[in-house]
C-alpha cells in the first residue's frame, strides 16, 4: 500500500511538472513569446551557432590597464593643430579682400597732388576701393599691378612706395581693408547666429569666435566643437575648451568650426538599481560614479566579480598592452573591460577608470540567483503535487 502511494505521488509529480512547464506559455508576458516569434517567421536568417559573430577582447581592469587608459590619447585641438605653441595669426591680404590705397606726398606739385592744392590739409590722395583679383594683385596708377595676396599689409605698402619713388615726392602709402574676406573663419551648427567671423590682428580663440556667432544654442555639457583646418579635423567637448585654456587655441583664417549638440551618455543594464540611459553631467565621469548614478549593484542579485563595460577602442591601445591585434580587422576593436568588485582595491580602480561617450555598463546576475530561481520552480511544483495528493486523500476519506 505504501509503495503504491509513493508511485502515485511520483506520477502526479511528473504530470504536474509537465503541466506546469507546458503551461508557461500561458503565463502573463510583456511581449511576444520568443518561441512563437521564431516558429511563425516566414523566413529565418540566423547563424547555426546562434552567435552574433563579433570578435572582441576581454580586458580585466587592474593597475597596469589603468596606466594605459590614462595615457590613451584624447582628442585635442592643441595636440592636433599645435595652436598652443603659436600666437595670433599673421594678418595678410588675400584674394577677394576689398582695400583702399592712400598715397601721401611730402609737398604739393608732385605726381598726385597738384601745385595749386598746396593749402589743402594733408597732401594725399585716396584711390577708389578695389578687390584683390584672382591673380592676387591690385592696381595702382604709375605703379602697375602689385602682388598683394599672401603678403602682409606693410610689405605691400612699402612695395608700392618704392615703385612711385621716381615719380612722386617722397611718397608714403597706407592701405586700409574695407572687407577682409581672406581673414575669416566660419562658425556653423548649434550657435545662435551661424556666420563668418572676421579675424583681427589681436587674434581670436575658439571660444571668442563662437561668442561672435551668438554663443551656444545648447548647454555646454551637451555640446562638441569640431575644428576643420587644412584637410584635418578634431572634435572635442565644449567643456574641454572652457576647463582647459590650453585647448582654447587661436583660430586661423579659413578655419571652419562645427558646433554640435551631442549629449554625452552611457547605458546601464543588468542588475543595477535602475537600468537606463544616463547623462554624464561631468566631463570627467568615472566608472565608479557611473555605477552610482545607475543605482549601484543590487546586493541580492548582482555578481560583483563581473561588472562589464563595453567600449570600442583603437588598436594602438591593445598593442600597448602587448595584445596581438592581427585577428581584428580595421583600426578599432570591441573591448569588454571587466571589474572584480570583490577585490577591495577595485573600488579605487573604478574611481580612476574614465568613462567615454556611449559606453555600455552591464552588471551580471549572480549564479546563486539562477539557482534560487530553479529551486523556486521546483518548490512550486512539489507544493502543487502535495496539494493534489492531499485533495485526493481527502476525497477518498
Amino acid at each position: 500500500m505504501a509503495g503504491h502511494m509513493i508511485n502515485s505521488y511520483k506520477a502526479i509529480l511528473a504530470l504536474s511538472t509537465i503541466a506546469l512547464l507546458s503551461g508557461c506559455t500561458g503565463l502573463p508576458r510583456s511581449g511576444p513569446d520568443p518561441h512563437l516569434v521564431e516558429s511563425n517567421a516566414a523566413v529565418k536568417v540566423s547563424a547555426a551557432e546562434k552567435k552574433v559573430g563579433i570578435d572582441y577582447a576581454l580586458v580585466d581592469i587592474n593597475k597596469a590597464v589603468l596606466a594605459h587608459v590614462s595615457k590613451a590619447e584624447k582628442p585635442s585641438l592643441r595636440g592636433g593643430f599645435g595652436g598652443g605653441r603659436g600666437g595670433p595669426p599673421n594678418i595678410v591680404l588675400g584674394v577677394g579682400d576689398v582695400v583702399q590705397v592712400s598715397v601721401f606726398e611730402a609737398q604739393a606739385g608732385g605726381l598726385f597732388i597738384p601745385a595749386e592744392a598746396g593749402s589743402r590739409p594733408g597732401n594725399f590722395i585716396t584711390l577708389p576701393s578695389q578687390t584683390i583679383g584672382r591673380d592676387g594683385t591690385l592696381s595702382v596708377p604709375y605703379a602697375g599691378k602689385v602682388n598683394a595676396a599672401g603678403r602682409p599689409i606693410d610689405a605691400v605698402q612699402l612695395d608700392i612706395a618704392q615703385r612711385l619713388a621716381n615719380r612722386a615726392i617722397e611718397p608714403q602709402v597706407v592701405i586700409s581693408t574695407v572687407t577682409n574676406r581672406s581673414m575669416e573663419a566660419s562658425v556653423l551648427g548649434d550657435v545662435k547666429q551661424p556666420q563668418k567671423v572676421e579675424l583681427s590682428p589681436a587674434g581670436e580663440r575658439v571660444i571668442d569666435v563662437i561668442s561672435e556667432a551668438g554663443g551656444l544654442s545648447a548647454p555646454g555639457d551637451e555640446t562638441t566643437v569640431t575644428l576643420q583646418r587644412g584637410g584635418r579635423s578634431v572634435t572635442v567637448a565644449y567643456n574641454t575648451l572652457s576647463e582647459n585654456p590650453r585647448e582654447n587655441i587661436y583660430v586661423q583664417p579659413g578655419d571652419t568650426l562645427f558646433v554640435n549638440r551631442d549629449r554625452r551618455t552611457f547605458l546601464a543594464f543588468g542588475v543595477t538599481g535602475e537600468s537606463g540611459r544616463y547623462d554624464f553631467d561631468d566631463s570627467n565621469l568615472s566608472l565608479g560614479e557611473a555605477l552610482a548614478k545607475a543605482g549601484g549593484l543590487l546586493d541580492d542579485k548582482a555578481e560583483p566579480q563581473a561588472v562589464l563595460l563595453y567600449r570600442v577602442v583603437d588598436c594602438d591601445f591593445l598593442r600597448s598592452l602587448g595584445v596581438d591585434v592581427s585577428r581584428f580587422k580595421g583600426d578599432q576593436v570591441p573591448v569588454i573591460f571587466r571589474a572584480n568588485l570583490r577585490d577591495p582595491a577595485a573600488f579605487f580602480a573604478v574611481q580612476q577608470f574614465p568613462m567615454q561617450n556611449k559606453d555600455v555598463i552591464y552588471v551580471s546576475t549572480s549564479d546563486a540567483v539562477e539557482l534560487v530561481k530553479f529551486l523556486t520552480i521546483v518548490n512550486s511544483v512539489t507544493s502543487s503535487t502535495r496539494d493534489i495528493v492531499d485533495t485526493r486523500d481527502t476525497l477518498r476519506d
